[in-house]
């Protein structure tokens, strides 16, 4: 259970008569996750339910407490709850069964499994059990939706090793995070969840989480070139990674995410400036289209680069077309 301040959910099920508890268990799951039906497998008199809920910026992150019992989100309750978020069920105590996609998901203490709350889903709860629930706008994992169908109700352990084996002590300690009262840069820090998460799936499905945001980030860079005041922080937040995060990704290539941008500056323009339809554009404005502030910052620049001018480099490009 989430501690040290107050929850924006808090419900437990000895709260409301004996004969009320089942409908009020069900609004209270339903209001936090997703629109459900529950069944419970015994007298409605003689079992409890727990539930506390609170939110980390763009996330929100629950524990759960009920069994015996299942929980159920229908086609009929799909069509009639929008909600599209991601459900990620991290195990704590119990077991449960968790079945979407023509899958089936056997959760013990320590596994974590993702289920999507835009397609049905069942999950089955042969005893009392303890789960975190992590609600995750969908946009904030980065998957395509054929990835998240393949990811649905598999478990992701980490007893294999791997970045799972890693990452889910982190996500687990990042988590905790929230219990602390007046928590700043909640919303860097629920980035930073998602993006474990992001890693953690892309690999349980085969993916090549690093390679595929290395190309999606210097892709989406290479549009913004001719931004003055591109930063490396308005990258990380574009892609909802962290800032230290962004920085080791260009590290791991072997540069700066400042050194990559400026050298594909220089390259657009050192290109623009061979090209004759180019001509007429003065040099300072090739060097401010290209994200260039200072034209003095940009000749010296691309003299260091290509051991001359702008001006040498244009006239030698005009000599050899003339040629």
């Amino acid at each position: 259970m989430l501690t040290g301040h107050a929850p924006e959910v808090s419900r437990a099920t000895r709260e409301p008569a004996p004969g009320d508890r089942l409908a009020a268990w069900q609004r209270a799951l339903s209001r936090t996750f997703v629109d459900v039906e529950v069944t419970v497998a015994r007298d409605d008199r003689q079992w409890t339910g727990e539930l506390t809920a609170d939110r980390l910026g763009a996330l929100q992150i629950a524990t759960e407490e009920f069994g015996p019992g299942t929980i159920l989100r229908d086609a009929r309750s799909v069509a009639a709850d929008p909600r599209t978020h991601i459900l990620v069920r991290r195990h704590l105590a119990g077991t449960a069964l968790l079945l979407q996609d023509g899958r089936t998901a056997e959760l013990h203490p320590g596994g974590l499994a993702f289920h999507d709350a835009r397609r049905p889903f069942r999950i089955v709860l042969p005893a009392r059990q303890r789960a975190r629930i992590l609600i995750v706008p969908r946009a904030l994992l980065r998957l395509e939706e054929r990835q998240l169908q393949a990811l649905t109700a598999t478990v992701v352990d980490g007893a294999d090793g791997g970045a799972a084996g890693l990452l889910l002590p982190l996500l687990d300690g990042l988590v905790d995070e929230v219990s602390r009262p007046g928590l700043p840069r909640r919303e860097q820090l629920a980035r930073t969840v998602a993006e474990i998460l992001a890693t953690v799936a892309l690999e349980r499905i085969g993916g090549q989480p690093e390679s595929a945001l290395w190309e999606r980030v210097t892709a989406s860079v290479r549009t913004r070139l001719g931004e003055p005041g591109l930063a490396p922080q308005a990258i990380a937040d574009q892609h909802a990674i962290s800032l230290r995060y962004l920085h080791r990704l260009f590290q791991r290539q072997g540069t700066t995410v400042g050194a990559w941008v400026r050298a594909r500056r220089l390259e657009a323009a050192h290109e623009e400036l061979a090209r004759p339809g180019a001509a007429h554009r003065s040099i300072a404005a090739v060097a401010a289209r290209w994200g260039f502030a200072s034209p003095s910052h940009f000749s010296r620049a691309f003299r260091e680069t290509y051991g001359m001018s702008p001006a040498q480099w244009r006239r030698a490009a005009c000599t050899v077309r003339a040629d």
